[in-house]
């Protein structure tokens, strides 16, 4: 079971900054499912267990166009 990542003092958001940053960055046009699929794959690859309800706010956040964010405000 994935958990949330809680506060923003925890490690791991730091982690997931940088993962927001990156698909963020990149995917102005982008259809939502193309941001979902890019932010899941850059999860994946930072190695966190991030839950349903912070992907699914992360990856609304960027195709709303909401550009730079510190994560730890949405999460």
């Amino acid at each position: 079971m994935t958990q949330s990542v809680p506060s923003s003092d925890d490690p791991r958001v730091e982690v997931l900054q940088a993962v927001y940053d990156r698909v963020n960055s990149y995917e102005e046009s982008a259809t939502p499912e193309m941001i979902r699929k890019e932010l899941d794959e850059a999860i994946a690859e930072a190695g966190i267990d991030v839950s349903e309800e912070t992907r699914h706010t992360l990856a609304q956040h960027i195709d709303d166009r909401g550009g730079r964010e510190d994560v730890a405000k949405l999460l």
